[in-house]
């Protein structure tokens, strides 16, 4: 039997593989940001940690009974205690030895109490070999906002209050010895996944409670077993207990401090690595955004005074001693982006530091989200400054909130941003001009303050006397040194800084005080010293370097030669401001031994410059990001200014410096190629290695040493709302050699621009895609009410991508509406440009990604369709010429069961089925389960719909195109045609299919198809966004069971009426006034005007990074739907149809 198909009814099914350029633009734009995004995140980083080793032990401790007040069973978690060494101890001998501060970890998703391993073995290393070796770089100080400013509340006088910042930075370093260890402990959390799902999350908090009560009731014991032993050092009985989480860890740590249920005071101090604290890293479970709401809100509070409604007193903040400290990987933390974990509207600055592990002190590296645990560069920094947190005098941290704030400060930030005035910091000078100065000896003290020697070397350390025969006057503007010659370089300040050369940089690899000293001098003579003021002596700033890191040692190349220029390890820059009443700047270099008779190799390196900073500052437009090369020839400023008005967060940029030459003049090397081999090498025994000093507001300092070759990117997110204003720029400082021309090279990467896109907006692209999907509902639903043909989903899309209208209302109407309320909040505004742009571009995704998944599951849905279909009719023509009665015996033994009540009222009501085995998963089970079988339904219920279409496609030769009139022919085919699932499908009930109709009943079947397919493809997305919890929910199965989540579930339900009651457009109801901006002007709408406010708010829940907000507008929509159901059958009932649509058009 020859098959005949008609590729007109093919065509039309899978119109949207013809579809115009616009949905063409945007698949495409769709799939290359796609793989190039993924291009980016897959290709691999060298990492620059170095691998931390230990001897770990694990000692189990018991919850005791009296402690289990929650309603997580005690058995599914543990608790241990870390023992470095590989001695075998005695358990119970060793806990009653504990009097140590106690520390907890908390592992983050999926992670293990194991982790704890690299931090407890590097604290216990720290402890016995003390304190690192002081260095007199300029260390970190607060920033204003970080200083409870009590100055003008209590009056105190401005010295006073100065003298007490810089007694409590002091205070907090130079310890010669650790005064007590940190003994680690750790919750063994079953390796859950808690960043999939709300509930784990809370089971988490509440074992969490427990440890820390227990912890503490260990030591308690423990202290009062060497008491009644009546033992001389008994310690200190800890009051509270260090919290240390990871990932979600870090999160549960602050979620468990303020869980009702916690003794009061037992946490102050909270130390956080690579974790969320503004919302889910993947905000899709409700209860799971719902409880990360409800823990922000509650520590927002906590830091205010607790009032009346009355407004008198009640207590002071409940969180008033705790400090938070959150640390991010940086841009290689694929899973935990910085702005995620920033503190900012959760805690307030007073209380809270946040800082990337890219401007650590001494760790200078961007790390992966695993990685953070055990780099060794950032353990080692995190375990001195825990350890600087206890006090001497008690051996337990400090009761101080500032005293813990200013340990992490001094530990953890670096001295750069305030160097180089990115960011403010409490010195004298800056808030003497803000704040009032009521006597007139407070002026007195503020000279003597200003020159007091707080950046001179230690008396300690001594070189040999200097001496005018071995002083160098400098006489052009730039000064270099090439080895420890025990010399003093004069450069005069009055002479070399004028034509607007008013600032000073200096880049070395001396260390601070041991190699190089820095002096500014009103006069050269010292016998004129003995009349000046004390105001205008010499003052030494040496201890005003900052460290930065430098690259690899150089190399020799030979015994005796000359090495490559070693890379810089510090700079020093002095602004106008501080050279100001000075006439000399002096740089000593100490003197260096020979060995055997001749000098050591040129391996020691300063250079210091007199310049403008407008001579070196470069502006970078967004054209010029494009391509831009600049060429810098000889006798450059040192310091290269580069300034991006599009933050490299959003464009990643390329940047490329080769050295074109190094003060080599007639030669024959300077006739040569530029980049040739030798002439590169010879350069690099000349010109040091070039240092690029990254700073954006939002993710902080990066630091890029031997820059040659390299793609600068920080992990900032201006694009986003709550950024602030300034967060759109990025400042590149690129410290070259002024001896040494260069070409530099900027370009944009693309890759790395994709990859950002999705890692930054993947949140919002998922709410923008619901929105598109309601959009799109919103197309067929108007189309019905219209009385017009309705649109395949690919149809609706692409009439809502049209320019101006619909487009602009959609995409741009809801920015407008979120910036109104948002700005009548209190968050800051971000670039109004780069956030427009960006979300329009993410808006623009969604629709491609949309498309591309419509396109996936109509050609899905086309082929099972065909192929059922092929083989139907090819079992009606085998059933038709071979006699199959063995086949009909056996059908007939089996159709016994048929006639059981359960069976038929099942088949007779499947749409009640449905509902009862759904609610059951989602109520009992996981609301995700019932979300799989409602979409199975609306699945069966396309092809059902599709195979109807498809039908008279497949004809045999011409004396069969009669058969699909015939009704039982018809029947043979599709049973189900006569049941009522097949009655969901149509779109009247009334409808007669025949050929005089106004729609044939193919073409029926075809529009049922489209609205469905939309329905379909929303509880798809819907189903996909509670996956993850379902993976969690299943990992735990056989552990522990209980129910879901009551928001989850009601949301889910929700759903679930929103299939059931609007599976049929025709449950329209004209009831509500449309607003007419496009289209045919028309006095009512029913449910497009409730699709398109479903669409808006998940535009708005896409941009607050909020996607599961979604599931609010689709259980509103749900509810909605069941009231249209309702009223319908109302007006059914009273025999008014005025509000059908007649359906009377023809195709």
């Amino acid at each position: 039997m020859q098959l005949i198909f008609h590729p007109s009814r093919g065509e039309e099914i899978m119109g949207g593989l013809k579809t115009n350029c616009r949905v063409s633009a945007v698949v495409i734009f769709a799939v290359c940001v796609g793989v190039a995004g993924l291009l980016g995140l897959l290709t691999p980083i060298p990492n620059g940690c170095n691998m931390t080793y230990m001897y770990p032990t694990y000692i189990p401790i018991p919850l005791h009974p009296s402690n289990i007040n929650f309603s997580s069973a005690e058995g599914k978690y543990g608790l241990y205690l870390y023992h470095e060494g590989w001695k075998k101890i005695d358990y119970d001998l060793h806990l009653l030895k504990l009097s140590g501060v106690p520390v907890l970890f908390i592992p983050g998703n999926g992670g293990s109490y194991k982790q704890v391993r690299s931090l407890a073995a590097e604290s216990d290393r720290a402890f016995q070999g003390g304190p690192l070796e002081h260095t007199f770089y300029q260390e970190a100080s607060f920033t204003p906002e970080e200083v409870v400013r009590r100055y003008s509340s209590t009056k105190r006088n401005i010295l006073e209050e100065d003298w007490e910042i810089r007694n409590l930075f002091s205070s907090v370093k130079g310890t010669p010895q650790y005064s007590n260890r940190l003994d680690w402990f750790a919750v063994d959390l079953e390796g859950e996944h808690s960043a999939l799902d709300g509930r784990i999350l809370e089971e988490h908090t509440e074992y969490v409670v427990k440890a820390i009560h227990r912890i503490l009731d260990v030591y308690k014991e423990s202290f009062n077993a060497r008491s009644k032993d009546n033992r001389e050092n008994v310690g200190t009985l800890p009051r509270s207990v260090i919290l240390v989480g990871h990932s979600m860890g870090g999160f549960v740590a602050r979620a468990a401090s303020i869980h009702p249920h916690l003794r009061k005071g037992v946490v102050e101090t909270i130390l956080t690595l690579s974790s969320p604290h503004q919302s889910p890293p993947v905000a899709l479970q409700p209860s799971l955004g719902h409880f990360f709401s409800r823990v922000n809100k509650a520590w927002q509070s906590g830091y205010q005074i607790q009032r009346t409604r009355s407004g008198h007193w009640i207590s002071d903040p409940l969180l008033s001693d705790v400090v938070v400290v959150s640390i991010s990987g940086g841009i290689r933390d694929y899973q935990v982006r910085s702005k995620l974990t920033s503190l900012d509207g959760i805690v307030p600055s007073t209380h809270g530091l946040t800082i990337g592990a890219t401007g650590m002190r001494n760790v200078w590296l961007s790390m992966e989200h695993q990685s953070i645990l055990w780099c060794n560069q950032l353990v080692v920094q995190v375990s001195h400054a825990m350890l600087h947190l206890i006090d001497q005098s008690t051996g337990q941290p400090f009761s101080s909130t500032q005293k813990r704030l200013a340990v992490f400060v001094s530990n953890l930030r670096s001295g750069i941003p305030q160097s180089f005035d990115w960011m403010r910091s409490v010195q004298f000078q800056h808030y003497a001009e803000h704040l009032p100065i009521e006597k007139e000896e407070d002026l007195g003290s503020l000279g003597k303050l200003r020159i007091k020697d707080q950046f001179c070397c230690p008396k300690s350390i001594q070189w040999e006397d200097d001496s005018h025969e071995r002083d160098l006057y400098i006489e052009s503007t730039t000064v270099t040194v090439l080895a420890m010659d025990g010399r003093r370089r004069w450069m005069d300040i009055k002479r070399q800084a004028s034509d607007g050369r008013d600032h000073f940089v200096l880049v070395t690899n001396l260390v601070p005080c041991f190699g190089v000293r820095i002096h500014l001098w009103p006069e050269k003579s010292r016998l004129a010293l003995r009349d000046v003021p004390a105001v205008k002596r010499v003052m030494e700033v040496t201890s005003k370097m900052v460290h930065i890191p430098a690259g690899p040692a150089p190399r020799q190349i030979e015994p005796g030669s000359q090495t490559e220029q070693a890379p810089p390890s510090a700079v020093l820059r002095l602004g106008p401001d501080e050279l100001r009443g000075f006439r000399f700047l002096t740089i000593s270099v100490a003197p260096r031994p020979t060995v055997s008779g001749r000098p050591p190799p040129a391996a020691s390196m300063a250079v210091g410059q007199f310049f403008s900073p407008r001579e070196g500052k470069v502006k970078f437009s967004p054209q010029s990001l494009l391509l831009s090369s600049y060429k810098q020839q000889e006798n450059h400023p040192l310091v290269m200014n580069f300034s991006f008005s599009i933050s490299m967060g959003i464009f990643p940029v390329a940047l490329n410096l080769k050295t074109l030459g190094c003060g080599i003049k007639d030669s024959l090397l300077a006739t040569e190629k530029t980049g040739d081999e030798e002439h590169s090498s010879l350069c690099k025994l000349r010109c040091f290695p070039p240092v690029a000093l990254v700073w954006d507001t939002e993710s902080g300092l990066y630091v890029i040493p031997n820059l040659y070759s390299d793609t600068v990117t920080v992990d900032s997110s201006p694009a986003l709302w709550g950024s602030r204003q300034d967060s759109g720029k990025t400042t590149l400082l690129l410290l070259v050699d002024p001896h040494c021309s260069y070409k530099i090279s900027v370009s944009v990467s693309l890759t790395g621009a994709a990859s950002r896109f999705l890692l930054l907006h993947g949140s919002q692209i998922i709410g923008f895609s619901m929105a598109v999907l309601f959009f799109s509902l919103m197309q067929q639903a108007r189309a019905w009410e219209l009385d017009l043909p309705l649109p395949s989903v690919l149809s609706a899309i692409e009439s809502n991508l049209r320019l101006p209208l619909p487009f602009g209302f959609l995409a741009v109407g809801p920015l407008a509406v979120y910036m109104l309320l948002a700005l009548l909040g209190t968050e800051p505004c971000p670039p109004f440009a780069s956030f427009v742009i960006v979300s329009i571009v993410s808006y623009t995704f969604a629709n491609g990604a949309v498309v591309v998944l419509t396109l996936s599951t109509q050609l899905i849905f086309y082929l099972t369709a065909c192929i059922q279909v092929f083989f139907k009719q090819r079992w009606q023509a085998w059933e038709g010429r071979f006699h199959m009665s063995f086949i009909h015996q056996f059908i007939d033994r089996f159709s016994v069961f048929s006639s059981f009540q359960v069976v038929r009222m099942l088949r007779g009501r499947p749409t009640l089925t449905v509902a009862v085995i759904v609610t059951v998963l989602i109520a009992f089970l996981h609301p995700a389960l019932g979300l799989i079988v409602l979409i199975l339904s609306h699945a069966w219920c396309c092809h059902t719909a599709l195979c109807s279409f498809l039908a008279p496609s497949f004809r045999s030769h011409p004396h069969r195109k009669g058969d699909w009139q015939n009704s039982k022919f018809k029947a043979d085919i599709f049973p189900q045609a006569d049941s009522s699932m097949t009655a969901g499908v149509k779109l009247e009930d009334s409808h007669s299919p025949t050929p005089d109709s106004a729609i044939s009943f193919g073409e029926t079947q075809l529009e049922a198809f489209n609205y469905q397919q939309g329905i379909f493809l929303l509880h798809l997305a819907a189903t996909a966004m509670l996956i993850p919890s379902f993976v969690a929910w299943g990992q735990r199965l056989g552990m522990d069971h209980s129910i879901p989540w009551f928001l989850d579930s009601a949301l889910s339900l929700g759903i679930v009426l929103h299939g059931l009651c609007a599976c049929k457009v025709n449950c329209n109801v004209l009831l509500f006034p449309f607003p007419r901006f496009w289209g045919p002007p028309v006095e009512e709408a029913g449910l497009s005007l409730v699709y398109c406010l479903a669409g808006f708010y998940c535009y708005l829940s896409g941009l607050a990074l909020a996607p599961y907000r979604a599931f609010y507008a689709l259980a509103a929509v749900g509810l909605l739907s069941l009231c249209f159901r309702v009223i319908k059958r109302r007006y059914r009932e009273r025999g008014d149809f005025n509000l059908n649509r007649r359906h009377s058009h023809r195709h």
